[in-house]
């Protein structure tokens, strides 16, 4: 008799046994989560953070083969986007005050789930997730056994570089309300590229995302605020410049797209390289910004190097 292939996984239906629900930061406000528990043997646990204007619908085809492995899966909408809310009247508009604020949630978050699930406990991050989970590291906010940071937002891909960037923003920025928007379409300005070009080459993932978006309008996030353009460039710059990268030891495997169009994979590179204890995999011009939503091609070489290292570096507790 031949055996039935498995089905293929629905990347537009939250998977059986995954929650959605809500925590509360200590300011009040309510972000969306996203919890996936192991029935039976556990491996251990992943934290994974979304990027800028992300939802964590997005990567469950990825949380799917880690949950096969036997991960417990955990993500939340940071503040301001997603279903996590707005911090400004401008629709769609994601702003933020601060980064620290950011990392605050982080830290309450990751202390509550570290005591809630099963280790060892993995931190995963792509693009603003990933710059925030190594500046969680570096500061102290989080400690978990391992780290995974995918394209990780470590500068931001300015068509003016990273000085004089900077300098437009806070010139630009403050005038007037720097909650408005910085700009009106597209992921950045100055470009001729098309959105999906900047994200990933796989059509079908692409789409899923408008999909979501379509079905639950309120998830979606739209071009950053001035303020959030300003402390993205001040955050990046700090932390690329802060000498306890030398001094932060956790084992953390880095995926860098050398011709990301969103975030500055050069500055990804050399920041990553002061770590004592990393591993950086570089992936060439066919692959654009989301690494995990990228063709199978590369998709599954970037799922494979994460197997690797959590099968290397992680120990059952």
């Amino acid at each position: 008799m031949t055996a039935l292939a498995a089905p293929a996984f629905n990347r537009r239906a939250i998977p059986d046994g995954a929650q959605i629900n809500h925590w509360t930061a200590r300011d009040g406000a309510v972000l969306r989560c996203f919890a996936w528990p192991v029935t039976g043997r556990s491996r251990g646990s992943i934290l994974f953070q979304v990027g800028r204007g992300d939802i964590f619908e997005k990567y469950l085809e990825a949380f799917d083969h880690w949950h096969g492995q036997g991960w417990t899966i955990t993500a939340f909408d940071w503040r301001g986007q997603g279903r996590s809310g707005r911090l400004t009247p401008a629709g769609d508009c994601g702003h933020i005050d601060d980064f620290a604020d950011y990392i605050a949630d982080l830290r309450d978050f990751g202390r509550e789930w570290m005591s809630a699930t099963p280790g060892p406990h993995i931190v995963m991050g792509h693009s603003m997730g990933g710059h925030l989970v190594l500046r969680g590291l570096v500061e102290g906010a989080i400690k978990p056994d391992a780290a995974v940071l995918i394209a990780p937002m470590l500068g931001l891909n300015s068509p003016f570089g990273a000085g004089l960037g900077e300098r437009i923003a806070r010139l630009l920025g403050g005038v007037g309300n720097s909650a408005r928007p910085a700009w009106k379409t597209n992921e950045r300005p100055y470009t001729s590229n098309s959105r999906q070009s900047l994200l990933t080459h796989d059509a079908d993932r692409y789409q899923d995302e408008l999909w979501w978006h379509a079905a639950n309008p309120e998830i979606y996030t739209g071009p950053p605020s001035w303020k959030w353009l300003i402390e993205g460039f001040r955050s990046t710059r700090e932390l690329r410049n802060n000498p306890a990268l030398k001094a932060m030891t956790v084992p953390l495997l880095a995926l860098i797209a050398e011709k990301d169009g969103l975030v500055d994979a050069k500055a990804a590179l050399k920041t990553v390289a002061k770590l004592p204890d990393a591993r950086i995999v570089r992936f060439g011009p066919e692959s654009a910004h989301e690494i995990l939503r990228e063709s199978d091609r590369v998709r599954n070489r970037a799922i494979g190097e994460i197997d690797l290292f959590l099968q290397a570096r992680v120990h059952r507790q």
